[in-house]
């Protein structure tokens, strides 16, 4: 007995090593990463970079505020079209359609676009979009992002209403409300927070891809207002300057780093406090 014990004690210390190693591992790399980030970004960061447009080849100064305007527009776009639109196929998941064989479909969809390549996502809605249409533009990026979003946003939704005791729908429905009301009003109202931490992540995730915007939105040097046309975002920015000769590129794409870094620590460490206040 006293053998056997001591095999399993060991094997447990073994395996608590190497996961406190693996983790340790991880955050050494993670903290080296905003460290250089933060250290090589900073100085690129003033208010000309918010403010003013990228300066012409090889001349120092400017700024990015065309791009960081692009990305927002963008962002706020994808958001209005992916998270109505996963929402709701969530709620169908979750409330009408749990055991049908259209859910089983939707869910291996979904599974599948989770973890698609987004430079898929970009070739298609390239071919869909800006070939037919003749021209890059901030509709195609924001409808490439919105389909990588849906995916996100449909299989939160769908975990977080299943998560509603089915004591509570009953008892709505025994009051005589009906079924739609039940979800919008009581439903919704007991799965908020989880619906809307997965929505912050859905946005996070999507603020920093690049490959899709290549194909779809592709860049713009000056101020633009028009969403059928090319616009700049951060992401193809930082792509950019980044295989750049200038230094001065190099220094910008450092600071537009650092500040998309920032924004999705942000949106991160503001889901992590919703959801801390759900559990709570």
């Amino acid at each position: 007995m006293n053998l056997h014990y001591l095999k399993r004690k060991a094997v447990n210390m073994a395996a608590l090593a190497a996961s406190a190693f693996s983790a340790a591992f991880g955050i050494v790399f993670l903290f080296w990463i905003l460290k250089d980030v933060i250290t090589m970004g900073l100085p690129a960061i003033d208010l000309s970079f918010f403010t003013r447009l990228p300066a012409p080849p090889g001349t120092e100064g400017g700024g990015l505020a065309n791009a960081i305007l692009g990305t927002f527009t963008i962002t706020v776009i994808a958001t209005a079209i992916g998270v109505p639109a996963g929402i709701l196929a969530g709620t169908y998941l979750s409330e009408y359609g749990r055991k049908s064989h259209v859910a089983d479909v939707v869910r291996f969809i979904s599974d599948i676009l989770v973890s698609a390549p987004s430079i898929v996502v970009g070739v298609f809605v390239y071919a869909l979009i800006v070939r037919p249409f003749g021209g890059f533009s901030a509709i195609a990026g924001a409808v490439a992002l919105a389909i990588i979003m849906l995916p996100v946003v449909t299989r939160t939704a769908e975990e977080m209403l299943k998560l509603v005791p089915n004591a509570t729908r009953e008892a709505a429905l025994a009051l005589g409300a009906p079924h739609w009301k039940v979800t919008v009003l009581v439903v919704y109202r007991g799965a908020i927070r989880g619906i809307t931490t997965g929505v912050l992540l859905a946005v996070a995730r999507v603020s920093g891809e690049t490959a899709p915007l290549l194909f779809t939105s592709f860049n713009n040097s000056f101020w633009n207002f028009k969403l059928t046309e090319p616009t700049a975002t951060l992401t193809v920015t930082i792509f950019s300057y980044a295989m750049g000769p200038y230094e001065d590129w190099h220094a910008k794409a450092w600071g537009a780093a650092l500040l998309i870094t920032s924004v999705v620590l942000l949106v991160n460490i503001f889901a992590r406090v919703i959801l801390r206040g759900r559990s709570a």
